[in-house]
């Protein structure tokens, strides 16, 4: 039944209740029944008694009830039948605040419910007439940018993220956006420090471009294009007000970060839609243009979070990773690159170089409080374990690592790279050196990508790949004077001085993980890390560079050897001088060692010392076996048992026969270690009983390049390393020939062959 309200003012309460019912009919996608215009009475945010101490009265004025608008005229809306809901009730306080938030609410509702694709067309329909004629009827923008100097935050959070819902209704609507809000947006821009209310434009802009990347329709460039037009040179004058300030002359500090990190969003939104839609404004290459304004700020004297941010923002630059949040599912399409990417990247590495050759890590807050979530302060009951920030570290030395890479692409001087090379990774190892423990000092330089990004994949994986792009970079004049063996072990020299060398960084990453095949199947089937692209570079320079490989495997195994003995507490006084110097003869010979490789490995010396001869113990004899690849049962279970297909009973049939070889193998290694370091020792502390993972199975097709009559060398880092190549061969293979690998794998499975007749040809020439 319907009627008109006779009375000219309606009660708060009422007003309020029928609102909640509207509110609860919305939140269920329930069709609207009453005509469009009914609800934009209850809609059209009134005037309310808020707190506008700000605003002069011909903007905000002050009323108790509502009255004063154009009252439905054919509808009771408190009769709007409601499906029930399971909402927790409270008693509604009826204020001026509490209705105004409801009705903001409601329309936030409506338009979430418009551009959602599980709502009912017939009601979706209707939604869209009630928000058109809300548009048309009443000026909600200045009513909602009035909202903005009030004191109330919650208030003014709603009414901008509602005017931002709004906006963007009107782009994807193709209406015309109101021109008091672009001109109130482009004031407070352009005045910038004076006017305090830019943060709600940043806020209101940031909305709207995440809004547009999170639609599915397939219009979302052109509706970018309309958005960003009126707004493009403005925001190069606000990036330029909000930059040169003087931090420390400024009284309200808190206000200048709020909004620098306001503007840091907005800005990666921009270049985020230069990357995944293609679009060219000055404003997305704002940062390119002038990038010392953005790195300046990680020298002012804030807080550890705000250069924390800076620096994860300019490291997502350089690795064109930013919007990556925003393009999951559905997404778009990446992009190709514009014409200005290579000049724009290049400008950004450039800067980022040129910030640290004046002291930029310096400035850097490593060490301090731990990040807390929820706070800044650790329980009295917890224990407070201090340690360096590993965020800063990680996205610091992936600065560098990346910028020298980008840099290298572009210069053609071999001796340019090289001194450049020098000098930032010489200043980068020792920024990390005090807070690495134990120090790389004792260690192998190359070591410092695995320990500062044992914690991030993805990151780690950019910085190795980086670090393959600067020596392949720099190891290409080579190629032209290979007869050089001089220039070739000078070359050697400093990839492992200063921490770059491709064959040690992939062998540190491979221990990390634990020679496990299944984790590197992990990464090529992920697509969230650039393994792939590593993987395949690295197997590629795999081929032409095996030498070098085999050579550092050799040294990994000393070294490791050493340090597990060092480890079991021996000491050299159990034994004479010369039955210590006797040893290290005989596991050189057993190593293969090549006397001309110290000039290519400098930290090599660091294993070649005198290895005591220690007394043998069950303790000593696990530590051995990791290192000949002897690992507990516990160490071989595979992450992810990728085996559990079609083919799985035969491989179970053939385990038996496989342990079988396996352990022959494991005794004859087991054997040439004891006689190799014998002490005397009771053979009983020696007879722990070898178990390992399995080699790949028979029928996968890949043949076992192993023989059983093996020494040490097929035992140690190079053995387990062609042997986890192996089984990650075979896992690619099976996955394929059923077809559930996500891409096709044969050029890759290729290069994996491959490295079998690489161990081969190293075995044969020993």
């Amino acid at each position: 039944m319907r009627y008109v309200l006779a009375v000219p003012m309606v009660p708060m309460k009422a007003f309020f209740d029928i609102l909640e019912q509207l509110y609860k009919k919305v939140l269920l996608g329930a069709t609207l029944e009453n005509e469009s215009h009914d609800y934009i009475f209850y809609l059209n945010p009134a005037s309310l008694d808020l707190d506008c101490s700000t605003t002069t009265s011909s903007e905000c004025s002050n009323h108790h009830d509502v009255q004063g608008r154009h009252q439905p005229s054919s509808a009771n809306l408190a009769s709007i039948s409601v499906v029930p809901v399971r909402l927790k009730k409270h008693s509604p306080i009826c204020s001026a605040r509490e209705i105004m938030l409801l009705q903001l609410t409601v329309i936030k509702v409506m338009i979430t419910r418009i551009l959602s694709a599980e709502t009912d067309s017939h009601a979706k329909e209707k939604y869209r007439d009630v928000i058109k004629i809300l548009l048309k009827s009443s000026d909600i923008d200045s009513k909602l940018t009035c909202l903005f100097q009030n004191s109330d935050k919650l208030l003014c959070h709603m009414a901008a993220k509602c005017l931002a819902l709004l906006l963007y209704f009107q782009l994807r609507e193709k209406i015309t956006l109101s021109n008091s809000w672009v001109a109130f947006c482009q004031k407070n821009l352009s005045e910038y420090p004076e006017n305090e209310k830019v943060v709600y434009c940043l806020w209101t802009l940031t909305v709207i471009i995440k809004e547009i990347f999170k639609d599915t329709c397939s219009q979302k460039t052109e509706i970018l294009k309309q958005f960003l037009t009126p707004f493009d040179t403005i925001f190069q004058v606000f990036y330029n007000s909000l930059f040169s300030l003087h931090f420390k002359s400024c009284q309200d500090t808190s206000k200048i970060i709020n909004s620098m990190i306001c503007s840091l969003e907005l800005l990666e939104l921009l270049i985020a839609s230069r990357i995944h839609l293609k679009l060219h404004f000055t404003c997305q290459r704002i940062l390119f243009l002038k990038p010392s304004c953005v790195l300046d700020v990680i020298t002012w004297p804030v807080e550890a979070f705000v250069k924390r941010k800076f620096i994860i923002f300019i490291k997502k630059c350089l690795l064109w990773k930013v919007g990556e949040d925003l393009c999951w599912g559905s997404g778009p399409a990446l992009m190709p690159p514009d014409q200005h990417l290579d000049v724009d990247m290049l400008a950004l590495a450039d800067a980022v170089l040129q910030a640290v050759d004046l002291g930029l890590l310096k400035t850097l807050s490593v060490r301090g409080k731990p990040p807390c979530f929820g706070g800044d302060e650790v329980q009295p009951t917890c224990e407070c374990v201090h340690g360096p920030d590993h965020v800063i570290l990680r996205a610091a030395s992936l600065l560098i690592i990346k910028s020298l890479e980008i840099k290298f692409q572009s210069c053609a001087s071999a001796n340019e790279i090289k001194v450049d090379l020098q000098s930032f990774m010489s200043e980068l190892l020792t920024f990390l050196k005090p807070h690495l423990q134990p120090s790389l000092q004792s260690h192998n330089p190359c070591e410092w990508i695995s320990r500062v990004f044992i914690e991030q994949d993805d990151d780690m994986l950019e910085a190795a790949k980086a670090s393959l792009g600067i020596y392949l970079k720099l190891t290409r004049p080579c190629k032209a004077t290979e007869g050089l063996t001089q220039e070739k072990e000078m070359w050697n020299h400093h990839t492992h001085k200063y921490g770059y060398n491709p064959h040690c960084i992939f062998l540190f990453l491979l221990k990390n993980i634990g020679f496990d095949s299944s984790v590197l199947l992990d990464f090529l089937i992920s697509s969230e890390t650039c393994f792939l692209e590593y993987f395949v570079r690295y197997l590629k320079l795999l081929q032409k560079d095996g030498a070098s490989f085999f050579t550092i495997c050799k040294y990994f195994d000393v070294t490791e050897l050493k340090d597990s003995i060092n480890i079991c507490g021996c000491s050299s006084s159990l034994v004479q001088d010369r039955s210590s110097n006797q040893t290290e003869l005989s596991l050189w010979a057993a190593l293969g060692s090549h006397r001309n490789a110290h000039a290519s490995v400098p930290w090599a010396s660091d294993a070649s010392g005198p290895l005591n001869q220690p007394v043998m113990s069950k303790e000593t004899h696990v530590t051995l076996q990791a290192v000949a690849g002897l690992s507990p049962p516990q160490a071989s279970q595979s992450l992810v048992d990728y085996d559990s297909s079609d083919d799985s009973e035969v491989e179970v049939t053939d385990q038996h026969s496989t342990n079988s070889k396996q352990t022959s193998l494991q005794q004859e290694a087991k054997k040439k270690f004891q006689d190799t370091v014998r002490t005397g020792t009771d053979e009983k502390e020696l007879s722990m009983e070898p178990q390992s993972r399995p080699l790949a199975p028979e029928q996968s097709n890949i043949n076992i390049p192993f023989s059983v009559d093996c020494d040490i060398s097929k035992v140690g880092i190079s053995y387990r390393t062609l042997k986890c190549f192996q089984e990650l061969q075979g896992a690619i293979y099976r996955l394929q020939k059923k077809n559930l690998f996500p891409y096709n794998a044969t050029a890759l499975l290729k290069l994996l062959k491959h490295t079998e007749s690489i161990y081969n040809e190293s075995m044969n020439s020993l």
